[in-house]
């Protein structure tokens, strides 16, 4: 009778894995969460968003993330390992827009629903996407810049990759605004700095070097906006503007200090916690909104205080 209870207890875990339940929890739904990375701040911050959608919602999070966003592979790795505990859905931020469609029809076949969150990829499997429009930020974000330089002179681009929909959207949005509305401003060179802050440092001070009558530099991300902070004060270029991206610590403490003109925000914890609110609706077959637009602001030191602002920044 022992063995059988034993036998039919193992039966009933897996029964719940299996259909999305938490085996230690029993009785939650277990959402599964793969970001790009644990090395900005953001992440952190999105992952509070996440945990405390989990809390009012009563599920069962996990939140994981290869140790820089350079690690595509990793990555893949762990959207595997993931789709192998059958959670009830999974929240998944792309580093590469095309290299986890594999995994992802795999899931979409298992009937485990996909949250794009923060960076999609390039198919429509994802039942949703819970990102910032980042064609419609880094656009703000040449408006800025084109206001800071007088509307002319050379600029140049420092972004972290050129593989995630984020990496390729903003990119994409601030030339096009450059070339739709200031004909006078021209994007010397566009760099890849994997988001490291060190990297982006020395590729800043190389843009530099080159050009000796740049007006300003756009960082694309939290990591990059710190590089190109660090290499202009490194080569005593105080005179280049530049317009960061993200706003973690040193990106506020950069705008406090003039170091930085501003920078776009996004809404981190409210990425997290849409993208939690969005799969526990998916895994009951609830309507989801295909697109969850998580907004944006652009910050510096004349409105970093405010309190609309300040509810979305970061340490």
């Amino acid at each position: 009778m022992f063995t059988r209870r034993l036998f039919l207890g193992a039966i009933s875990a897996a029964a719940l894995l299996a259909s999305g339940f938490s085996a230690s929890s029993q009785d939650k739904m277990y959402i599964a969460l793969i970001s790009k990375g644990f090395q900005h701040q953001f992440w952190q911050a999105v992952k509070a968003g996440a945990d405390k959608a989990a809390a009012e919602l009563g599920v069962e999070v996990t939140f994981e993330g290869p140790d820089n966003e350079t690690m595509v592979d990793r990555q893949i790795d762990m959207l595997s390992a993931a789709l192998a505990k059958k959670p009830a859905a999974i929240g998944f931020a792309a580093l590469d827009s095309q290299a986890a469609i594999p995994l992802l029809k795999q899931a979409d076949e298992a009937g485990i629903p996909i949250i794009a969150f923060d960076s999609g990829v390039d198919s429509d499997i994802p039942t949703a996407t819970a990102a910032t429009d980042n064609l419609a930020a880094a656009a703000l974000a040449a408006d800025k810049m084109a206001e800071l330089i007088g509307g002319s002179g050379k600029v140049a681009i420092v972004a972290h990759d050129q593989t995630s929909r984020t990496g390729i959207d903003r990119v994409e949005g601030f030339q096009k605004q450059v070339e739709e509305k200031y004909p006078d401003i021209e994007i010397v060179t566009v760099q890849y700095g994997g988001g490291d802050h060190l990297k982006s440092t020395e590729i800043t001070k190389s843009i530099l070097q080159a050009n000796p009558d740049l007006k300003g530099i756009f960082g694309a991300n939290e990591g990059s906006a710190i590089g190109v902070v660090n290499g202009v004060r490194e080569m005593n270029r105080t005179d280049v503007v530049v317009i960061g991206y993200d706003s973690g610590a040193q990106q506020k403490q950069a705008i406090k200090d003039g170091l930085m003109a501003g920078a776009i925000t996004q809404n981190p914890v409210g990425i997290g916690y849409e993208t939690v609110k969005a799969a526990v609706a998916a895994a009951k077959g609830e309507p989801v909104q295909k697109e969850i637009d998580t907004g944006f602001y652009y910050y510096d030191k004349n409105n970093i205080d405010d309190p609309e602002i300040a509810a979305v920044l970061y340490d």
